[in-house]
């Protein structure tokens, strides 16, 4: 037990500095020592009994010029002490040992020492660290602005004066060190001297002249900008080479399937050799195979009508539905003029979008003559199938002016101007006599040009060779309605 409290004893003396000469109890609590030594048992051989002579005490501390005496130090000499513990029996030379109480209190006392000296440790080398890091940024700062030494720390932190220690109690943490307190006060000198010199630089830097690499800098955003205007117009440039090509690209496959559709009429005029002469609406357009790819288009456009009148001989070779015998699309609508039987609905005449269904059969393979007729005044409509009026209404579009400048295609339904054909809504069989009227033919008109007997043509459409272009496959072929129609 005494070797335990003689390690105690020397863990209190290399940490702490011992207090003045007075003695415990005129100072009671003054210093750190005074209140470990009333925790001792007292006796005759105390801590006094270890304290090495004053004279070396004094000498041992350094002095500066100027500044107060050095704190005394004690130091302690531990000497090893008996293995024979005095007995804590019954005898009656026997005196009282420590309690558990004194115990637990003397090894509290010591973990709290031990961790204060660790703390006060470890903060100093922090405080270096600070020190060495605030002094190469100084100089650093210095070296850039070239500027004259700053003002030199303060007396206290460059003479190194320290001041006397606080005396702490055995419940709170003791006082600073003054080499702590040294520390602290250089530290604040950089930071004084750190917060001059970053006042200074704005002032300097805004009076002089700009600096070479502040030159360069903006030599190269200039180049940046001046390259990525390069960049964009390039990129512009290449854009409008790729429409210029794709619009060309149609063109020539526009061009090429003229040819071959000439190459292949001229073809089947040499096989069935040199033709008589017809008239130019002897002809008729034969598509052959349902698809979304063979038609006829009508080289000429519609005006803006406020009535017409639409005429056409076809024989339909289709299984379900007729599909689409014209269609007429305008940029601002793809439906203005349709004729159109899909599916299982009837045949339905369109109109700006609006359906009216027409009471035909055209289902039979045959040679039928069918012309539709409207007005924008009240939306009247009128169906005929060979020559014979079939259904009537109104209410068709009113008051609709069927806009001009679009494209009409024979045997495609139009999703958009002039294209997008859907292969389930295509014409299959034959078409000839397409013509269109700006007015509604009077009943006895259609019924001539059903039987032959009239030659009308009409004056805003005519069906002429050179007026009908076949796409795809399509073919043209002689055609005499009245011959043809009797076959039938």
């Amino acid at each position: 037990m005494l070797a335990f409290l003689g390690a105690i004893i020397c863990i209190i003396a290399s940490v702490h500095p011992a207090g003045t000469a007075a003695p415990a109890a005129a100072a009671p609590a003054a210093d750190n020592d005074s209140a470990a030594a009333a925790l001792l048992p007292a006796a005759d051989k105390g801590l006094g009994a270890l304290h090495g002579p004053a004279e070396a005490l004094a000498s041992a501390g350094p002095r500066l010029p100027g500044g107060p005496p050095p704190p005394l130090f004690s130091r302690f000499v531990c000497t090893p002490l008996s293995a024979e513990c005095p007995a804590t029996g019954t005898g009656p030379a026997a005196g009282p040992g420590p309690g558990p109480e004194e115990l637990l209190a003397l090894r509290s006392a010591a973990a709290q020492l031990r961790r204060t000296a660790l703390e006060q440790k470890e903060r100093i080398r922090m405080d270096q660290e600070t020190i060495r890091e605030l002094t190469g940024k100084l100089s650093r700062c210095e070296g850039g602005l070239r500027s004259p030494p700053a003002a030199a720390a303060p007396p206290a932190a460059a003479a190194g004066l320290r001041a006397a220690p606080r005396p702490g109690t055995m419940g709170h943490p003791p006082a600073e060190p003054p080499a702590v307190r040294e520390l602290e006060e250089a530290v604040r000198a950089l930071q004084d001297r750190i917060d001059r010199i970053e006042q200074e630089l704005p002032a300097r830097t805004n009076g002089s002249a700009p600096t070479a690499p502040a030159l360069a800098r903006d030599a190269l955003h200039t180049k940046m900008e001046q390259l990525e205007e390069q960049l964009l117009s390039k990129i512009l440039t290449l854009q409008k080479e790729r429409q210029a090509a794709s619009t060309d690209r149609s063109q020539q496959q526009h061009d090429i399937e003229k040819e071959l559709n000439s190459l292949q009429n001229r073809v089947t005029e040499l096989e069935h050799g040199p033709p008589g002469y017809s008239p130019p609406d002897a002809f008729k357009v034969t598509i052959p195979v349902q698809n979304n790819y063979m038609y006829a288009r009508m080289k000429k456009s519609l005006p803006e009508l406020y009535a017409f009148t639409i005429c056409m001989w076809l024989k339909s070779k289709a299984l379900a539905g007729l599909g689409t015998p014209f269609s007429y699309s305008v940029p601002s609508q793809a439906n203005e003029i349709v004729l159109l039987e899909w599916g299982t609905n009837p045949l339905e005449l369109l109109i700006n979008d609006k359906v009216a269904q027409l009471p035909l059969s055209l289902k039979d393979k045959a040679w039928h003559h069918v012309c539709v007729a409207w007005t924008t005044r009240d939306g009247k409509w009128s169906a005929y199938q060979d020559g014979e009026q079939r259904g009537a209404g109104e209410n068709l579009a009113s008051w609709h002016a069927i806009k001009p400048q679009g494209v009409i295609i024979l045997g495609q339904e139009q999703d958009t101007l002039g294209g997008r054909f859907d292969a389930t809504q295509a014409f299959v069989g034959e078409l000839a006599q397409f013509s269109v009227w700006d007015h509604m033919l009077a009943p006895a008109e259609i019924l001539g040009l059903a039987n032959c007997t009239s030659h009308l043509q009409g004056n805003v459409i005519q069906w002429d060779d050179q007026a009908v272009e076949v796409f795809g496959g399509a073919s043209k072929g002689g055609f005499t309605a009245c011959e043809e129609g009797r076959k039938a």
